[in-house]
């Protein structure tokens, strides 16, 4: 093997992968208040648990996002509901994105300047 000195960048991704991952199991009603914290608090429920127990949160979120995972079956009924091409995957995300604030404005009275942060 050589002995040639690791990238700067490589060295963190190797701190990375000496990361632990650890699942808590505090049942419903303790991780909808720690979500809801998070959420309260512009950060995800990881980096709000660092901050509840004391930990370093390394970064700050600069925007969060809602993501599922759709398979080909879910695009093609999407596709259908909205009633476009279903290979339009792009038009696809951004009617299922319309529809989702026009379903938190009906149920939140969200300010219209808050959507897009």
């Amino acid at each position: 093997m050589s002995n040639k000195k690791i990238p700067q960048k490589w060295q963190e991704e190797k701190k990375a992968i000496k990361a632990t991952q650890v699942a808590f199991d505090v049942g419903e009603k303790i991780q909808y208040v720690i979500r809801k914290e998070a959420l309260d608090r512009n950060l995800n429920p990881p980096d709000r648990i660092r901050q509840i127990l004391g930990l370093k949160v390394s970064r700050k979120p600069k925007r969060l996002r809602l993501s599922i995972s759709l398979t080909a079956e879910d695009m093609k009924f999407l596709a259908k509901k909205f009633a476009i091409d279903e290979d339009d995957n792009i038009e696809i995300k951004r009617r299922a994105a319309e529809m989702l604030i026009k379903h938190a404005r009906a149920n939140d009275k969200i300010n219209n300047s808050e959507d897009n942060k």
